[in-house]
């Protein structure tokens, strides 16, 4: 008798646990990136850098251009609106850019364009597949159906195990919950 309970209670793990493994391992998204350096373009004298971090960003997600000796201007670009540098502190000005969700895939190259002195300086960045990761919204996002699936199976699993272990406790004598 206890090689038969132990075995139901088995399968029925073994049954949860492989209904549930193909829609967890079932994820969207890159599952390896090579990304290459990015190269700083220095102009005239070779004192004003520009620097793009991070030098590969998803669609959608946030881009900081930093610019030494650089007062003022704008940086623009095909992959993200025209954005304001801002005003220097310790002689780097920086901004801020959200890349497009639609952007085009690959190499894109941005503009800065200083006030003072009157400059200009392109710097190259790439644009990968997929939003970045949503990471802070304090559980702001609702589960997937991915997520509602593996967890409805899982109790699903864990209902059927309990019930059958009820009923054979009142089948073996007659004992009470």
């Amino acid at each position: 008798m206890r090689a038969a309970r132990t075995l139901a209670v088995t399968a029925t793990a073994i049954a949860a646990v492989g209904l549930a493994a193909p829609l967890a391992a079932a994820t969207i998204g890159p599952s390896s990136v090579n990304v290459g350096s990015s190269e700083v373009q220095r102009g005239g004298d070779g004192s004003h850098n520009v620097t793009v971090t991070p030098s590969a960003v998803h669609q959608g997600s946030t881009l900081t251009i930093t610019v030494k000796g650089c007062t003022g201007g704008t940086v623009t670009s095909n992959a993200f609106p025209t954005v304001s540098l801002s005003a220097p502190f310790g002689g780097v000005s920086s901004a801020v850019a959200r890349i497009h969700n639609n952007a085009t895939l690959g190499e894109h190259t941005l503009t800065v364009n200083c006030t003072s002195p009157h400059r200009t300086f392109t710097q190259r960045f790439r644009v990968l597949a997929g939003t970045g990761a949503q990471g802070g919204l304090g559980g702001s996002l609702a589960p997937d159906s991915t997520e509602m699936a593996v967890g409805g199976s899982l109790v699903a699993a864990a209902a059927l195990g309990g019930g059958l272990f009820i009923a054979r406790r009142r089948r073996m004598g007659g004992a009470r919950v």
